[in-house]
């Protein structure tokens, strides 16, 4: 895997020690570059990758001690590695793990099957017994599993899934072009039309694609996610297990118009070529971070962590340079910014460098979160008793997938919503749970595992008190009690545990509102309206400005589309 590799990259690799901190000590911070990225998360340093290797001198500046962004692994639990925030990796672009060779620079993945098991805490199903949901890439198995509770659910459900298969795949150009900008398509300038070409291309062909799918497209974009599984089917726990999907990340019921769409961008995934298939990665999220800082510094980035920016140094609406929060001054013309549209604009710019109609759109942009992230370190594998553990403590097929806990009924996930609506804190949390070290055996120690449980709805403020050690606690325990009742002898299990609210996403990652998506998914907030509609060409009105983090298009999940694009957009305007 290695032969051919530059010494630059085999040194990269033999010392990373996670941190990355020790290797960033090592290099010498420079006054002057042609660009620099703020922020090292994915998509900064994919930006960062193909800057450099279009010949410019690129610095990435991280404020925290370690690379990643979400996408990170860190050891908070002593002896247990966690992806402390995003967990699974399949949106990432088949054109990025080629154009920067990943697998080379040390990416590896697991792929897991079944996909998705939902136990229920009462036997029900139409003879009363069934126990469980296990859904995979066996369509003969899910149609078994599904029988239990509907037969023709099953038989619905692979058209159900070949319909959302033929959208995503007409969508799929939209997801590697930027926008259409509508100022340059009504613009005087033929440079601008001529720019917008490309993207004008990638969107008609996706509308020709979808061809008889274009009523589909539309109720997913406006209508609520409930309203079109209800017409699809009929059983609950396949209703609610289909219903997560589309308010993952979002305050959303499944009750609301539009969440339909984000249903549809969380099945738009790819790896190896195997449509809509989510894996674990080697060492945690951070190894997907990893690979591609590999492959920027390989060609000669340098990325520095520890290093906040103060601001943005702006003169005659030129950018200048940045300033470090230390007072450090590095000249560049070129800044792309992989934090939210918020930070970047009204944060790291100084006052009066945009318009005001410009602020005041940022200022309204929605970034409600209703996730907490709750990472787990226990000393054995769950025991669930819709499918109790044929050994002890030895992983079955079920333990390997993404564990749905509080969804036998899409009610379940609606009432939730109601609460953290109302500031409360939920009896009945949304459980999403995956134990990552059924595969991968470089997380903790043999016979222990790494539990990650993506809970939802919490609401940012709570009606009564703050998010402090003892309301987060107290979430927590409710979440554990939760899955006591499916899996007894979960909480005896544990060995140390890290509660991420909103609030602490927004303080540890730099996510506004702690929403993961670095801003709401919904209609008025993509494609050309992402983050806004006068800044959805990765541009700032302040010239060598870009925005090339989630919040920019296509949006979250980790695709590093956004950080390519914005990238792309640079070096046309160098």
């Amino acid at each position: 895997m290695l032969r051919g590799c530059g010494t630059r990259f085999l040194r990269n690799l033999n010392n990373f020690s996670g941190a990355y901190s020790q290797q960033c000590r090592h290099m010498q911070l420079k006054t002057e570059y042609d660009a620099v990225v703020i922020g090292a998360g994915h998509n900064g340093l994919i930006a960062a990758a193909y800057l450099q290797k279009a010949g410019l001198n690129v610095c990435v500046l991280e404020r925290r001690h370690v690379i990643g962004g979400a996408a990170v692994t860190e050891e908070i639990v002593p002896g247990f590695k966690f992806s402390r925030a995003s967990y699974l990796l399949s949106l990432m672009r088949p054109q990025i793990m080629n154009d920067l060779e990943l697998k080379k620079y040390g990416l590896k993945i697991y792929f897991r099957n079944p996909s998705s098991y939902t136990p229920l805490a009462e036997p029900s199903g139409l003879d009363g017994k069934a126990r469980s949901l296990t859904l995979g890439r066996d369509s003969q198995e899910n149609a078994r599993q599904i029988s239990q509770f509907s037969k023709t659910d099953a038989e619905r459900f692979v058209e159900y899934e070949e319909q959302l298969e033929r959208i995503v795949s007409a969508l799929d150009p939209l997801l590697d072009s930027p926008p259409v900008s509508m100022s340059a398509l009504t613009g005087s300038s033929l440079r601008e039309k001529w720019s917008s070409l490309g993207s004008v291309k990638a969107l008609l062909s996706s509308v020709r694609s979808l061809g008889k799918d274009v009523p589909a497209f539309y109720e997913l974009m406006t209508a609520p996610a409930q309203k079109i599984l209800d017409r699809w089917f009929e059983s609950e726990p396949l209703k609610a297990t289909l219903a997560t999907d589309s308010v993952i990340g979002a305050m959303a019921s499944p009750q609301h118009p539009g969440s339909g769409y984000v249903l549809l961008h969380h099945v738009m995934g790819e790896l190896d070529g195997m449509k809509g298939a989510w894996a674990y990665v080697e060492g945690g999220m951070g190894g997907v971070s990893k690979a591609i800082a590999n492959c920027a510094q390989d060609h000669g980035a340098s990325i520095f962590c520890d290093k906040p920016v103060s601001y943005v140094d702006v003169e005659n609406n030129k950018v200048r340079g940045v300033v470090l929060a230390d007072g450090t001054e590095i000249k560049t013309s070129t800044v792309l910014s992989n934090a939210t549209a918020k930070v970047t604009y009204l944060d790291l710019l100084p006052k009066g460098s945009l318009p005001k109609e410009t602020v005041e759109e940022v200022s309204h942009l929605d970034y409600t979160s209703p996730v907490t992230k709750i990472n787990v370190a226990v000393d054995r594998i769950p025991n669930f008793k819709a499918d109790p553990n044929v050994k002890e403590n030895e992983p079955m097929p079920h333990h390997q997938c993404t564990i749905h806990l509080n969804c036998e009924d899409s009610q379940l996930i609606h009432d939730a919503y109601l609460d953290a609506q109302q500031g409360k804190i939920t009896k009945t949390p949304m459980i999403e749970m995956v134990i990552p070290s059924t595969l991968d055996p470089t997380l903790c120690a043999p016979g222990k595992h790494v539990v990650l449980l993506f809970t939802q709805f919490t609401p940012y403020k709570l009606a009564q008190g703050e998010w402090d050690d003892a309301n987060r606690n107290k979430y927590a325990d409710v979440v554990f009690d939760t899955i006591e009742r499916y899996a007894p002898g979960f909480k005896d299990s544990v060995i140390g545990r890290d509660i991420l609210t909103p609030p602490d996403l927004e303080k540890t990652f730099g996510l506004t509102g702690g929403n993961i998506f670095h801003g709401s998914m919904s209609l008025d907030q993509l494609y050309f309206s992402r983050p806004t509609p006068g800044l959805a060409s990765y541009k700032c009105p302040v010239s060598g400005l870009y925005l090339c983090g989630s919040g920019s298009h296509p949006g979250g999940g980790v695709m590093g589309a956004p950080g390519r694009l914005a990238a792309s957009t640079a070096l046309a305007d160098l």
